[in-house]
């Protein structure tokens, strides 16, 4: 086996192999003893044809190719403890020679990260104080959640919430069939601009036809600018009716109080957690941000394209566990170019991990058994009743090392927020030469320095 490894940009190694042509040889004459016992070829028994009729039986590249898989990961594995190479994950694999054979292996290895002047990060975290208007608001939503539909007999409003069947076509293709769907009359909510006002005026039971174009921006590109067809009918024409704003209204939410005046105090406490909650995620990502601005990171492209499968699972799960190839269709999007849209985010994710875990090595961050422990009764308290029945669960380490690592970053969070909000002036960053000269100041004095400075 020849073997030479090459340092390729963004934390990755190419390792080149070629097969020497005895290695090749054996590999061959394995190949032919396995597979020449598992076929019947006619006027041998089994495992008994001579290999040149047996290559000739099977085809010489079907023998190569069971040799090659046998031989091409014992090879690698030599060749890595030669060239001293330890990579992390599964290399990309490529033949790139037949005769004699070389392959190549692309390997992923660990992320490279130099951090900046962390220390001189400071940002003022923002404040939101939640005002009288904000608590109206917030009630008005909830009322608005509890409303009821009450059926009118007049001529659609807009704010009405009529029953509809609709039926679109774009170009002479069905891009929407619905039937007795609820839809409420609004600009915000239409499928294309002008579909709301069509419906306004209309009666129960009356059908209407209209075009209207999409616009030049919409998400599916094949319906972007295009104009579309429909053919609508109202069966159905409603009002909500808002509950009203009183006691009885505060008591049946479920909150835990009895007047609109508790309603209103826990209101407050719930929208200035929340604002609290967003100032505090905004002043991690800004700190993370500009360490990342200042640090130098590299890390294999395995890392991104880890990270935007999680990326695409999650947007799954908040759109309601939706299958990922019904999301591109509508869309009308191939894979490819969805994950293209999630690298720039996944990248950055990457990148904000990969500076957190160098963070909380150089600060020493630790996460104790007792804080583990804390964490998990805490979690176990807020699932209420269910909580006690799923706590074996949190005894299994892998769930405890999922704690572990969840406290490690909340840990080094707080103590960068620490750092970056701190009242001390900021301290200015040395250059090398600088640390260089107060390395040399600070060290011991030799026997003769000393014996020189005593004479002096």
């Amino acid at each position: 086996m020849k073997a030479s490894s090459e340092r390729l940009e963004s934390c990755q190694v190419a390792l080149t192999i070629e097969v020497e042509p005895e290695e090749m040889e054996k590999a061959l004459d394995e190949a032919y003893h396995r597979l020449v016992k598992q076929l019947n070829i006619p006027g041998f028994r089994k495992g008994k044809a001579p290999r040149v009729l047996f290559e000739r039986h099977v085809g010489k590249d079907h023998l190569e190719s069971e040799a090659l898989d046998k031989l091409i990961p014992q090879l690698y594995q030599e060749a890595l403890e030669k060239e001293e190479i330890a990579g992390i994950g599964q290399p990309d694999m490529e033949i790139v020679q037949k005769d004699p054979p070389i392959f190549k292996a692309t390997i992923p290895m660990p992320p490279l990260v130099e951090l900046g002047d962390y220390h001189s990060i400071r940002i003022t975290p923002a404040t939101i104080k939640i005002t009288d208007e904000n608590i109206d608001a917030g009630i008005e939503n909830l009322r608005k959640a509890y409303a009821t539909l009450e059926p009118v007999e007049r001529e659609v409003e807009f704010e009405d919430v009529v029953t509809v069947s609709v039926k679109a076509t774009v170009e002479n293709e069905t891009v929407l069939d619905r039937e007795g769907e609820s839809f409420k009359v609004s600009r915000e909510s239409e499928p294309a601009p002008g579909f709301a006002e069509q419906l306004a005026g209309m009666n129960s039971g009356d059908e209407k036809e209209f075009t209207l174009s999409f616009p030049d921006d919409h998400p599916n590109e094949k319906l972007a600018g295009k104009e579309c067809h429909y053919k609508v009918s109202i069966s159905a024409v409603k009002i909500e009716t808002l509950p009203k704003m009183d006691d009885e209204f505060a008591k049946s939410l479920g909150m835990g109080v009895e007047t609109i005046e508790q309603l209103r105090e826990k209101m407050a406490k719930n929208m200035q957690a929340s604002a609290d909650r967003e100032n505090r995620n905004k002043l991690e990502s800004d700190i993370i941000e500009a360490i990342i601005n200042q640090s130098k990171i590299e890390f294999p492209p395995l890392f991104t394209d880890q990270e935007i499968e999680l990326l695409v699972n999650e947007q799954m799960m908040r759109m309601g566990g939706i299958k990922l190839e019904d999301f591109l269709k509508y869309r009308g999007i191939t894979i490819e170019e969805f994950n293209n849209e999630l690298r720039p985010i996944a990248e950055r994710r990457v990148r904000g991990s990969l500076v957190l875990g160098r963070v909380s090595t150089a600060e020493n961050i630790k996460v104790t058994d007792a804080e583990i422990d804390a964490e998990i009764d805490q979690s176990i308290r807020d699932m209420g009743e269910q909580g006690e029945k799923i706590r074996e669960v949190f005894n299994n380490p892998q769930a405890r090392e999922t704690v572990r690592d969840r406290l490690l970053t909340r840990n080094t969070l707080n103590r960068l927020i620490e750092i970056a909000t701190s009242a001390e002036e900021a301290p200015s960053a040395e250059t090398a030469s600088e640390k260089e000269s107060r390395a040399e100041e600070q060290e011991p004095q030799t026997d003769n320095e000393e014996e020189s400075n005593d004479k002096a």
